[in-house]
């Protein structure tokens, strides 16, 4: 039965926050304030928070960075993940991911269609791995961040989480890295 056990200790982990949006300031970014107050409130930190347009070349850049960056442990991303023209997060994060974790947007789309029915198959949720990195790119609206985060994120991100979390596979991510 999946649940937190109080025998392991909380870890916190450090998240970036990337809100892709060609409109969107920090002042009106409801998604990405959502998911800064819901990794706060959990003990975790924000180690850092950007706006970035829609365009694959930045996206990509700002990801190489926080992924070469020790401090960042985690990306989460809100916006782009649709299938209109200028929706292309998935495919900037398929630049960068080495190992996709397809069950994310599978389990995030089961999580949506409860609330939402059939709309959700326009959701292109995806995550993955990249340099030891978690990488999680979430729809832009604050309901999807909040169903990401308080369905899945929480509890993955959760060291004390059981039977099994993201969190004990940090360590072991760059096995693969000489």
């Amino acid at each position: 039965m999946s649940k937190i056990e109080g025998e392991r200790a909380f870890l916190p982990v450090n998240i970036a926050v990337l809100t892709v949006s060609d409109s969107r300031t920090l002042d009106d970014d409801r998604s990405g304030q959502t998911l800064v107050d819901r990794i706060e409130a959990a003990g975790h930190r924000v180690a850092d928070r950007k706006i970035v347009r829609d365009e694959v070349a930045d996206i990509q850049a700002l990801l190489r960075a926080w992924i070469a960056d020790p401090q960042v442990d985690c990306v989460i991303s809100t916006g782009g993940t649709g299938i209109t023209g200028r929706d292309i997060t998935p495919e900037a994060f398929q630049g960068v991911i080495e190992k996709e974790i397809p069950g994310f947007g599978e389990l995030f789309r089961w999580i949506s269609f409860r609330k939402i029915k059939t709309s959700t198959v326009q959701s292109r949720a995806l995550a993955g791995v990249a340099n030891g990195t978690y990488l999680f790119a979430l729809p832009g609206s604050p309901g999807a961040c909040k169903d990401g985060w308080d369905e899945i994120l929480v509890h993955q991100l959760d060291a004390r989480y059981k039977p099994c979390n993201f969190v004990e596979l940090m360590p072991r991510l760059k096995e693969h890295i000489t």
